[in-house]
């Protein structure tokens, strides 16, 4: 027997829906949010695999910014200017709907700004990034509306206490925020309005029929005049000619250290290494292209060749001669693709997806929950 639904249960909790999302994390809540706020009486219903959002919503490191030069310069080199321009306002504008939304006090964000950190032995790349910030300057500038955006501040290197460090570029309107309490926040907020999220609630397939969806799951069938993917990374196991794929990132955090210096958000290595202050503590994260292939999964784990990169890091550079014990280590999943822009659209008739954030989830989430509520005809 496959399941035991009442009639009561068929009727009030699996059918009669006018749209449900497939993933709670931060896409899929703020289409929810968005659908209520237009039309309070839309029954709306929220699909969620995991016991907690399976991807990366409640996994990434919090950080609230839109792109180190480092990262730029190598977006440029996949994107034309004005795409790579369009992609920088959408961060923008999503980190400000994110905020509007929720306020900063509940999802505590703080604009302690972000550094882009460079070693001795790195000075050839760090001059590179150096060249470019009045460029990007004057590229960004209109874009969010702020003016010297980036700048070198290698006179704050001595006081962040770490070792190695020869050149630091400073983007003072980057923050950061604590991740888990914005999604409590956001799942609060929807629920109040009268959203179902529902978890362990797998979607198997997405069946399109007259003027109806069927969601078939491991928990029953569900039925919805429209639905939305929004589950980024895992977009291709229920769509597979969607153009995303998995990225995996690794996390460790660190427990209390006593007099830490360091306060912000650090992007070293092109971004595919990150760190920053959560309290006292730091949270460290990233080395994926030390394994690109390995770390291209759907699967959570930790490896020995990033956690080794990480811990080395974090000793010998961030808090050096200090004996600081790791306290927790995690990953989350992301998804990226063969186009930094993500996929907002229409699939076919009352079927919807918002993906692939390549690793911008909570600076373009809120606005891409909003996109694709827009794209829905009710």
């Amino acid at each position: 027997m496959k399941n035991n639904f009442s009639y009561w249960e068929q009727e009030s909790f699996l059918s009669g829906f006018d749209v449900l999302i497939i993933g709670s994390g931060i896409v899929g809540l703020s289409a929810a949010l968005s659908l209520k706020s237009q039309k309070p009486k839309l029954k709306i219903g929220v699909l969620e695999a995991g016991f907690l959002p399976a991807g990366a919503s409640t996994k990434n490191a919090g950080f609230a910014c839109f792109g180190s030069i480092s990262e730029l310069i190598e977006e440029l080199k996949t994107g034309r200017e004005d795409q790579v321009a369009e992609l920088i306002e959408l961060r923008w504008k999503g980190l400000e709907k994110l905020r509007k939304n929720l306020g900063d006090k509940a999802i505590l964000f703080e604009q302690y700004g972000g550094f882009e950190v460079f070693k001795r032995t790195e000075s050839d790349f760090a001059k590179t990034c150096i060249e470019q910030i009045p460029y990007f300057n004057k590229l960004l500038g209109p874009l969010i509306g702020k003016p010297d955006i980036y700048a070198v501040n290698n006179t704050k290197i001595a006081e962040l206490g770490m070792n190695g460090i020869t050149n630091l570029i400073h983007n003072k309107y980057e923050g950061q925020i604590d991740t888990g309490k914005m999604m409590l926040a956001l799942v609060s907020k929807v629920q109040g309005l009268g959203v179902s999220i529902f978890n362990n609630c797998r979607v198997q397939k997405i069946e399109s029929k007259l003027n109806e969806q069927v969601l078939i799951t491991n928990q029953g069938n569900f039925r919805a005049k429209s639905s939305i993917l929004a589950t980024n990374a895992f977009g291709a196991e229920l769509i597979p000619e969607l153009d995303v794929f998995p990225g995996r990132g690794q996390v460790l955090i660190t427990e209390p250290i006593k007099g830490l210096k360091i306060k912000g958000s650090f992007h070293y290595n092109r971004g595919y290494t990150y760190f920053r202050n959560v309290h006292d503590r730091i949270l460290l994260g990233g080395g994926r292209d030390l394994d690109f292939e390995a770390e291209q999964t759907l699967e959570p784990g930790i490896t020995d060749i990033i956690q080794e990169s990480l811990e080395k890091l974090l000793f010998e550079t961030i808090v050096p001669q200090q004996k600081v014990k790791i306290e927790h280590r995690w990953c989350g999943v992301m998804g990226f693709g063969k186009e930094l822009k993500p996929i907002v659209k229409k699939i076919g008739p009352g079927l919807y997806c918002a993906v692939r954030c390549n690793g911008m989830g909570v600076a373009m989430g809120s606005l891409l929950g909003e996109q694709v509520a827009n794209l829905i005809d009710l």
